[in-house]
């Protein structure tokens, strides 16, 4: 056996398969004498730590009761030895994960200081890798084992930092500067790992941030120690002042060159979302027991998926059809595994597939109006060759039939292995039906299962011919071989046989059809339920109400009865639950028969309004913490509750118990907002909404208004939204209503943008400002930041965005704080401070990483090319600095690329390509940029808000392009298109460069004042005269001669001191378009009382 303490302690048997370690008692006494393995713990230090001060009556009994209880759990595998001093556990220390963390850590090291960095980083990640959670959790206030504790988590650390010191001396600083961002937030007054950070930073080429970071960390010391930074850091810093290199740090990264060829982006699976890893498909589970008797079965359905592009596996419940999808997809490199079995029918299947590809339906922002969780797959599946495992189709048939229909039809090169006991019926499929074991495998079978639980067990000649009839009374199931052999363990093989035979004695008589081996595999299913004490019947069946598992704590809370632990042990047991990572799941066809028993029981409606509420009350517990420091925390752990949340809200809605099935969706608001789940519960949202009409429940406005948002975040749910408007729009702008949710200042403003009277958005945001939460008082300076934005007022702006970032920071609320932060960078970038822009983008990426919004970090990177080649064309640390700048620019740009195809999102996808459209203009290819800016122009999602940046910026380049070759007309053409995209946007500050453009433009021809006019006209919108693009600095150096240094100025200033609209008239944007801008929308208003 192995054991772990690292965490939740846990026990592995030999073949992988996990054994109980029962209830908490039981828990915290393995883990006592695991934290000695091998060694004698006296019963008195025990009982100290197992009940503290205050032992019950007979302590030392009770004590050896539960050593008792704890061999019976054990089993025969692991002695508890009874010594004349105490007690000891007669394993091997290797076998306990801390002794062996311990090992590997300290070979790490060696390594490491042997010069041999990529055996410690194997070392070392296989050392933290098995880690689960918090040392010795389950007698974590045991005051003996407090010293290991602290000793372990200090190992821990010192392991990590080893870690990191060996990925950067192989090169992999730039991965790392995320990792160390957030532990130097966690662990502050760590100097070494302020030393890491300020190497990696140095080794990517960002000099004046890690001098940045020493200062920080000067700072923090002098402040809570009075002490300063130990010689080591003082030396390290000294080395970066002088330009060196510090020792075993690699040199700066430097992107390979394009050498002028078209961008081709690398293959999917190889993008990198975090830490700079490639995106890693889940794996396949592992396979805890052998595989008998389909070989043949696996080498032809291999074969058919060579030309079949959809194979259906199909056949009974137990027929060993997932089994046999697994050990085919194994053989395949790129393989996604989609579990359907939690599903219910309409867009479910396909936001399983988006999950299971590690993708979420959107970013921490909204995604384009008619983007669809099947469009998104489609287009990120679409250039990718991968295997899609649909394992248990039947219950949800028809809606896995359309998706397989629309992504086969949109992927050409994408297969299907799809597991039902009914074919999906479309053109195309080809079905492998999975029979029965033959008599031989199967007996194989069962006897590789009997001697799990009855070790040493072996079928010889006189046992196999009770084996054969067992197998053949069983009609060859290999679920139901099964769950009889794990009856091994309390039978003998004549008693096995002899029950077996009187069960199914009508069973084995007649046609062997595929009804008769339903019932079979209900018989044996049936025949184990019988076996069961009253207090495990009750248990299994009342289970059954969860999806998805549940923990020990849930089902004691929602099933009741005593010993709650205990009976869910016995029932894993008896093979009737399979137990991983603290949760207990039954197999789909048990659950359903024990589900019929909950119905026949009279108990299914009690039970799921328990199941419900309990729920309800977890997701209310957790909604004010996702805006706070446990963010990450919380998100896990509704994370691993999220098909149970699901189905109590699936519940409430079927049940027509509308206030529950409000506040639960409410309550999940943010969870869903921020996990890119925006419209997996629209069909809910939907029904509620019908079922409440045009009147919502009385003090229930917040809930109301959150399902209607809701609603309106799908486009299946648009219509009710537009039936709900009215009513939700006077609910949030009503002074007298108190706010229980303040996300709904965040989602109102964010999900109407654009649509619908702006007064409303606005009016929500003026109740925000005054309102009592922190949060959203913080959302209310974010969402007025754009608005001073687009009117010019950047010093207005910065304020809202630098309070809204500190705001957010304060809370921990990282999702917030990388919105503050992306908006902080633009600002930076258009006071000429790029340096300071990429330095706020790196954050936001740490921040948007820990978050696994993967969908936003191309966004991120692009942004940060954009500065990149900002500080390359200032040109202020020399050329060489420059050619570094647009090598690291075209390095952001390819990743960004890479994860956007990955994350099916065309218009990230095109400002990747527009950004190396830019690399490739300015290395003099315009051949080269003008096809990128043409692939880019292709794919912009032109209705969606978050394309108009890019889609201005790409028209600006195709611009410079035709204006290198001469054609004066259509680059002006090109530049006003530019203007005009950022106008109808409301995005006034994009079309700065498009203006400078212009008035170059008007300097070849000749027209001097006209391009003095337009740039000042330009520094008006900008709202700064800072400029660090030397071709617009050539362009009024040269203007400024041919007029004189006075006219040169009163023009500039007569353009500077122009109107927005006007200053867009000047550039040639239609008064149609500048009429119907969003900067009109909220000029003059001042109900926001702005601090």
């Amino acid at each position: 056996m192995r054991f772990g303490i690292l965490g939740a302690t846990r026990v592995w048997r030999d073949d992988g398969s996990e054994a109980t370690a029962g209830g908490p008692i039981r828990r915290a006494l393995l883990t006592l004498l695991l934290a000695h393995p091998g060694e004698v713990v006296t019963a008195d230090r025990l009982v100290d730590d197992l009940y503290g001060g205050r032992p019950p009556a007979g302590a030392a009994h009770a004590l050896q009761s539960q050593v008792s209880r704890l061999r019976g759990d054990l089993g025969r595998e692991v002695a508890i030895e009874l010594l004349p001093a105490g007690y000891r556990l007669a394993v091997d220390p290797d076998d306990v994960d801390a002794h062996r963390f311990e090992r590997l850590s300290e070979e790490g090291r060696r390594a490491l200081e042997a010069g041999d960095p990529g055996q410690a980083a194997a070392l070392l990640r296989a050392a933290l890798g098995l880690w689960r959670g918090p040392a010795l959790a389950d007698a974590a206030d045991a005051g003996s084992v407090q010293a290991r504790v602290l000793r372990l988590e200090e190992r821990r650390a010192g392991a990590l930092e080893d870690r990191i010191e060996a990925d950067l001396r192989r090169g992999g600083h730039r991965a790392v500067v995320p990792e160390l961002r957030e532990l130097v937030g966690r662990h502050p007054l760590r100097e070494r790992l302020h030393g890491l950070l300020m190497r990696a930073l140095r080794a990517d080429g960002r000099q004046a941030e890690a001098l940045v970071a020493f200062e920080g960390a000067r700072r923090l010391l002098a402040e809570e120690l009075g002490a300063d930074p130990s010689a080591e850091l003082t030396a390290l810093h000294r080395t970066l002042l002088r330009g060196e290199r510090p020792p075993g740090t690699p040199a700066p990264h430097r992107a390979p060159p394009l050498d002028g060829r078209p961008f081709e982006t690398p293959a999917p699976h190889q993008a990198a979302p975090r830490d700079g890893r490639p995106f890693e498909t889940p794996s396949l589970p592992a396979q805890l027991t052998s595989f008998v008797g389909r070989a043949e079965d696996v080498a032809k359905v291999t074969e058919l998926l060579g030309t079949a592009r959809l194979v259906t596996l199909i056949g009974p419940g137990g027929a060993g059809k997932t089994r046999l999808s697994f050990e085919v997809a194994d053989r395949r490199a790129d393989v996604c595994l989609v579990e359907l079995a939690p599903l219910r029918d309409g867009p479910e299947p396909a936001l399983a597939v988006l999950g299971a590809l590690g993708l979420r339906e959107s970013g921490l922002l909204a995604m384009p109006a008619g983007t669809t969780p099947t469009s998104r797959l489609i287009a990120a599946l679409a250039d990718r060759p991968p295997l899609l495992v649909l394992d248990n189709c039947e219950h949800v048939v028809e809606a896995v039939a359309t998706l397989a229909g629309r992504l086969l039809a949109g992927c050409p090169e994408l297969r299907i292995l799809a597991t039902s006991r009914e074919p999906l019926a479309i053109t195309g499929e080809h079905l492998w039906p999975v029979r029965p074991l033959a008599p031989a495998p199967a007996a194989r079978l069962f006897a590789d299962r009997a001697a799990a639980v009855r070790p040493g067990f072996v079928v010889d000649g006189a046992d196999a011919e009770a084996v054969r009839r067992i197998c053949q009374a069983l009609d060859g199931l290999p679920l139901a071989i099964e769950l009889a052999a794990a009856r091994m363990r309390t039978h003998d093989l004549a008693e096995l046989a002899s029950r077996l035979d009187d069960r199914f004695r009508l069973l084995s008589r007649g046609s062997r059809t595929a009804e008769a081996r339903h019932q079979t595999l209900r018989a044996v299913v049936a025949w184990s339920w019988d076996l069961l004490s009253e207090a495990e019947q009750t248990m299994a069946r009342r289970l059954t109400v969860f999806s998805g598992g549940a923990t020990a704590e849930a089902a004691a809370r929602v099933c009741g009865g005593p010993d709650a632990g205990d009976v869910l042990d016995w029932l894993a047991d008896k093979s009737l639950l399979e137990v991983g990572d603290g949760r207990y799941r039954m197999l789909d066809t048990i659950h359903a028969f024990c589900a019929e028993r909950l119905d026949a029981a009279g108990e299914s409606g009690a039970l799921r309004r328990a199941h419900a509420e309990h729920f309800l009350a977890l997701a209310q517990t957790a909604d004010p913490r996702l805006r706070r420091s446990g963010q990450l925390e919380w998100l896990g752990i509704l994370a691993s509750e999220h098909e149970n949340l699901l189905a109590a809200l699936r519940w409430a809605v079927e049940a027509g118990e509308v206030e529950l099935a409000l506040r639960l969706l409410a309550s999940l608001s943010s969870y869903f907002w921020m996990r890119g789940m925006r419209t997996s519960v629209t069909a809910q949202a939907v029904a509620l909404l019908d079922m409440i009409g045009g009147s919502p429940p009385p003090d229930l406005g917040d809930e109301y208004v959150l399902c209607a948002l809701t609603a309106a975040a799908g486009e299946a749910g648009r219509e009710a939204w537009e039936r709900h408007r009215a009513t939700a729009e006077s609910i949030v702008v009503d002074p007298d209503r108190p706010r229980r949710h303040p996300v709904i200042t965040f989602l109102w403003p964010m999900i109407n943008a654009g649509a619908g009277d702006p007064r409303a958005a606005l009016s929500v945001i003026a109740r925000g400002q005054v309102g009592s939460d922190p949060w959203e008082r913080a959302v209310v300076h974010l969402l007025w930041g754009y608005p001073q934005l687009a009117a010019g007022d950047l010093a207005q702006a910065e304020h809202e965005f630098a309070s809204a970032a500190d705001a957010f920071r304060s809370l921990g609320d990282r999702w917030g704080t990388s919105l503050a932060l992306d908006a902080l960078a633009g600002l930076a970038g258009l006071y000429g401070d790029p340096s300071k822009a990429i330095a706020l983008i790196d954050e936001a990426l740490a921040l948007t990483e820990q978050l696994g919004a993967v969908e936003d970090l191309p966004d991120l990177l692009c942004n940060r090319g954009d500065h990149r080649v900002r500080t390359a064309l200032a040109g202020r640390d020399g050329p060489d600095a420059a050619g570094a700048g647009l090598a690291e620019a075209r390095a952001d740009y390819e990743r960004a690329a890479e994860i956007a195809r990955h994350a099916g999102s065309p218009t990230y996808l095109a400002g990747a390509l527009r950004g190396l459209g830019d690399i490739a203009r300015l290395e003099g290819d315009p051949a080269g940029a003008r096809r990128l800016y043409e692939q880019a122009m292709e794919r912009f999602e032109t209705h969606w808000v978050k394309s108009a940046g890019n889609r201005t910026a790409t028209l600006f380049g195709l611009g410079k392009v035709a204006e290198a070759a001469g054609d004066l007309d259509g680059a002006r053409s090109l530049h006003r298109q530019a203007v005009e995209v950022a106008t109808a946007a409301g995005s006034i500050v994009e079309s700065v460069r498009a203006v400078e453009a212009l008035a170059g433009l008007a300097l070849l021809e000749g027209d001097a004042p006209a391009a003095a006019l337009l740039l000042g006209a330009a520094a008006g919108l900008r709202g700064t005269l800072t400029e660090d693009d030397p071709e617009v600095s050539r362009t009024a150096a040269t203007a400024r001669a041919a007029l004189g240094e006075e006219p040169y100025e009163a023009a500039h200033r007569r353009g500077a001191g122009l109107s927005q609209e006007d200053a867009l008239r000047l550039a040639g944007v239609p008064e149609a378009v500048i009429q119907a801008s969003p900067i009109n929308a909220v000029a003059g208003y001042e109900m926001v009382r702005r601090p």
